[in-house]
This record gives structure tokens, sequence and C-alpha cells, in this order.
């Protein structure tokens, strides 16, 4: 089991009176234990922790900081953002869905079951789901998919029909179809067989749009699909919301890494993707 340090003030989980988390306070830091962390293919892997209550309240789209081991000689000096997967409350478990890409991501991948992983959160602005919603669209490519899960989870939950679209380079990549399928349609969308091509998917948006089933638009993991989505959005008068991929320090606004621009009633308006977000109205952003 590695040996991780971790400041004095974190909460761990399972262990009742441990830490310092005031109760206005909606985010706080935990050390988590690891109890499953596979891979699902060559690139991504599933991480699974025991969580406490305030991380358990995480809602669709809201992210954690987390620190990540040094897979090298050198430290790992920021956090890593990850978006929440999936949240079973009944077995008191977060989900983590990630790619492998960095040196961050490489060190979060060498925690074993055993080890404990310290988080920060639920931060961020999430998902929101309108009670008129009757059937909802979600678009996302690569590990923007587990970013989708959770709000599509919760569309199921309240009885929302989605159809899922879920773009990839290869099958084995359309992360999370297994739970799209429980909560509604499926389409795959692969470069392996070219039906990923933008023309193609504007068909597939422009037919479901036409059969009534898309109230509301949402999206995460590809500038391309999401320039998209908001033009149909805006041709249709189909409100979205969108996540934002972003390099974030802090992960609570101060240091200001993270901001973007965005279009807000006419005007450009600088944002905070940490705090301000991560998740904003389709309409308003200009992309990657």
């Amino acid at each position: 089991m590695a040996n991780h340090v971790h400041a004095t003030a974190a909460v761990v989980a399972g262990q009742p009176g441990s830490g310092h988390s005031p109760q206005r306070c909606p985010a706080e830091e935990t050390i988590c234990p690891v109890v499953a962390h596979e891979w699902v293919n060559d690139e991504y892997k599933h991480l699974v922790v025991k969580a406490t209550a305030k991380a358990l309240a995480a809602e669709p789209g809201q992210f954690f900081h987390l620190v990540c081991p040094s897979p090298d000689e050198r430290e790992v000096w920021f956090r890593r953002p990850q978006s929440v997967y999936r949240v079973a409350r009944s077995s008191g478990r977060i989900e983590f869905l990630y790619k492998v890409v960095g040196r961050g991501t490489r060190g979060l991948a060498s925690l074993e079951l055993g080890d404990t992983v310290n988080m920060l959160g639920p931060l961020g602005i999430g998902f929101k789901l309108q009670p008129e919603w009757k059937n909802v669209v979600v678009l996302g490519r690569g590990v923007g998919l587990a970013t989708m899960a959770p709000i599509s989870q919760v569309a199921g939950e309240r009885g929302v029909r989605v159809t899922a679209i879920l773009s990839a380079r290869s099958d084995e990549l359309a992360l999370a179809a297994d739970l799209f399928e429980s909560v509604g349609t499926v389409i795959k969308v692969l470069d392996t067989d070219g039906t990923s091509a933008i023309e193609n998917v504007e068909r597939i948006l422009r037919r479901v749009i036409a059969e009534n089933k898309a109230d509301a638009f949402f999206t995460c993991g590809s500038n391309r699909l999401l320039q998209l989505m908001k033009r149909l959005g805006k041709e249709h008068g189909i409100p979205g919301q969108a996540a934002m991929e972003q390099i974030m320090a802090c992960g609570l606004g101060p240091c200001y890494i993270c901001v973007r621009t965005f279009e807000v009633n006419g005007k450009k308006e600088m944002r905070r993707v940490c705090v301000e977000g991560p998740v904003f109205d389709l309409q308003e952003v200009l992309g990657w």
C-alpha cells in the first residue's frame, strides 16, 4: 500500500468526527479509501472510492479535485479535476472514469485497492433538469461521455427519456454504453466506420428533433459536437447545457487559471470554469 501524506484537517471517510468540515460548507477535503480500480480498456480506468455524506451529495456535472501520487521522481504539484461518473448513495461510493494521459493521471492510475485518495469537493455548478423536459439528448465524445453519465442517470430516475449519442474512435471507447442503455436509446457514432462524421451526427440530431424527442441538449467532450448542438439548439429553440473541460490549479476560483470567454446577452464575458461552471448555458459557450 502506498504511503500518501495528507493534510490533517481532511475528513476521513468512515471515521465520524475526523477532520474539520463545517455544516454550512457544501464541500470538504476528504481522504477516501480506494475500493476498486480497474482498467476498462487500454486508455481508461474506473476508480471507485468510499465517500463521505457531503461527497455523496454531488450533483451531475460537478467535480472533485484529486491529489495524484507522483508517477516518477518529481512531485505532482497540483490537484487534477475529475468529473463524477456515478454516485452510488446506497453503498456510499463515488465513481470516476478517467483517461490516463499525463503525469497526474498516470500517478492516479497507480492507486491500488486499500490505498487512499485525497479529494476536495464536490465543486462547481452542475447540470439542471427542468420539470417540463420529458425527452433529452446527450451527446459526448471520449472522456466527455463519463461526464454525461450522471445527468442521464438522474433523468432515468425521474422518468425522463434519454437519447444518448456516443462518439468515439472505436466501439470499445464508446464509454458507459450500458449505463446509457438502461435509461434510453443509445446511438454509437464511430471513427472506424465513418458514422462519427459531423454531417451524419447532424442528420441523427435532426431526426430526433423531428420525432419530438429533444426537449433539451446536453454535451461534453468535443468542440465540433458542441458547435453543432449549439447551432441546432438556436435554430429550433432547444435549450442546452455544456460541461467544459479545462485545466485548473486551485479549483476554487482565486487562481484564475481556468478563465474562458463566453458570450452573454451579446457581450463577451470572462468566467472561471471551476466556480461559475463547469456547466454553462450552451448558447453562451464559445468553445474550446
